[in-house]
């Protein structure tokens, strides 16, 4: 069955919905536009970046040094009428450092004293939790408290995040010494695990002439706070066919070794597959990315296309797997090629 086949059986989109899709394809070409002025390449990692804005989540990039992780957040947070805020991760950062403290005041007319919460770098829209792993569980949990509660509480009081609120985390794959590593369940809460690779020859010829020549224009902002929040909302509107639900629910299942339904290589090569939250996250990023292609429509090509960041931390391959130099992405892909695109739900 072709996408567009099963489309008029969903209904038909609200007329301004369609015209806010129409506005986010033009808006994301300006994004990148902007971004161009600054980053060189790394289209993908942008696009991702976009789908976890549009989906109301976070997501972890990973790459070795000098490959502009940090650059590219910040100067995407430019492009967006946002608050931003960057937390460089150490292994001496306390929860307080990032959440906010109380402090004692004295109100300078009565001499009265008074608890008061002086709120950390944590209330912004846009955080840049820049090398997550350096710093200890204790702080890393409160931080990913606050990215799945999005709220602080502190003597017993709840505040509130702002919203919209994004944490765009970075890791340094290649140095572990002095890290600790996310462990897996809280891997879970990231929307995307995004490669950042290294440039293409012309990319890197192309920095070398940025970065030591003179200073270019600076990005301008695109997309307002209220213009995000009602994508968000489009997002959530968006209508989905049963045979793309049943197309995304069969990539989770096959990943789970012990199941009936587990592909033979995910048997051979995995300790455990992926949760529900991968399926939930299956189609919310199938839905944004299908909106900055400008369709009011998702199709499993759109699935397929957002599988990869997705299932990255989320599938565990065995010892069998590392020793034969099989990563989690080679298994994604097997998975992609096995299950049909075009499967239907049994009547």
């Amino acid at each position: 069955m072709s996408r567009t086949a099963a489309e008029p059986q969903l209904g038909q989109p609200a007329d301004a919905d369609i015209k806010a899709v129409e506005n986010l394809k033009a808006s994301c070409a300006k994004i990148r536009s902007e971004l161009s002025k600054v980053i060189v390449g790394q289209e993908a990692v942008v696009e991702q970046v976009l789908i976890a804005i549009l989906t109301r989540s976070h997501a972890l990039l990973v790459g070795v040094p000098g490959l502009a992780k940090t650059l590219l957040v910040s100067t995407l947070s430019q492009t967006l009428h946002l608050s931003f805020k960057r937390i460089q991760f150490t292994p001496d950062l306390m929860p307080s450092d990032i959440t906010g403290t109380e402090v004692i005041y004295q109100d300078p007319a009565t001499n009265q004293r008074e608890f008061r919460f002086l709120k950390g770098p944590i209330f912004a829209n846009m955080i840049l939790a820049d090398e997550i792993n350096r710093t200890p569980p204790k702080t890393q949990a409160a931080m990913l408290e606050a990215m799945q509660e999005r709220k602080v509480t502190v003597g017993g009081n709840d505040f509130k995040l702002p919203d919209p609120f994004f944490v765009l985390a970075t890791q340094n794959p290649i140095e572990q010494e002095g890290t600790y590593p996310l462990p897996e369940a809280q891997l879970d809460r990231f929307l995307f695990m995004i490669l950042v690779d290294y440039p293409s020859r012309a990319e890197e010829l192309q920095v070398m002439k940025m970065a030591t020549g003179v200073v270019g224009e600076k990005p301008s902002a695109v997309l307002t706070e209220e213009e995000i929040l009602h994508l968000q909302q489009v997002v959530l509107r968006m209508p989905v066919a049963e045979h793309v639900y049943a197309y995304g629910e069969k990539l989770v299942r096959v990943t789970r070794p012990k199941s009936i339904e587990a592909l033979d290589f995910c048997r051979k090569w995995l300790t455990w597959g992926a949760g529900p939250r991968a399926g939930l996250n299956l189609i919310m990023a199938a839905k944004a990315r299908a909106m900055l292609q400008g369709q009011f429509y998702v199709g499993c090509d759109e699935v397929a296309a957002v599988a990869l960041p997705i299932f990255r931390h989320r599938i565990i391959p065995n010892f069998s797997a590392q020793s034969e130099g099989v990563t989690s992405d080679d298994i994604t892909r097997k998975i992609l090629e096995a299950v049909p695109k075009d499967e239907k739900l049994p009547a």
